[in-house]
């Protein structure tokens, strides 16, 4: 069945179930928590650069996407250690994809920051 929620109550219910999502992140990866840091962390420097408002974004965009690649990576371990814990290859493989995603924007968001910072002080 479709869900019938419209308008302002939606969106309302959407930030709530965020909110939740964000929660259990917190809660039960420790992966997520160190990223968050790091990312605040991060947020606060790019803020405290004296840097143009396109390499603001890029630095903290940078490191909001490896946090939303945790949770989503968070998200696919969850689906596949709740359909069961008995080695499968294909759960396996959709575990280490997830790693690799993970991996590879934190990647991103260190050749963005290196960058910038390089072109920033050289």
């Amino acid at each position: 069945m479709a869900n019938q929620t419209t308008g302002l109550t939606r969106i309302i219910k959407a930030a709530g179930y965020s909110y939740q999502g964000l929660t259990a992140a917190w809660r039960n990866e420790a992966a997520f928590r160190q990223e968050a840091v790091a990312a605040a962390v991060a947020v606060i420097v790019a803020l405290w650069l004296d840097v143009d408002a396109v390499a603001r974004i890029l630095l903290i965009g940078s490191v909001l996407l490896v946090l939303i690649v945790e949770v989503l990576n968070s998200a696919i371990e969850a689906i596949v250690d709740r359909v069961g814990t008995d080695f499968h290859e294909l759960s396996g493989r959709a575990k280490d994809m997830g790693s690799a995603a993970v991996s590879l924007s934190i990647i991103l968001a260190l050749l963005v920051w290196v960058t910038l910072l390089w072109r920033h002080f050289a």
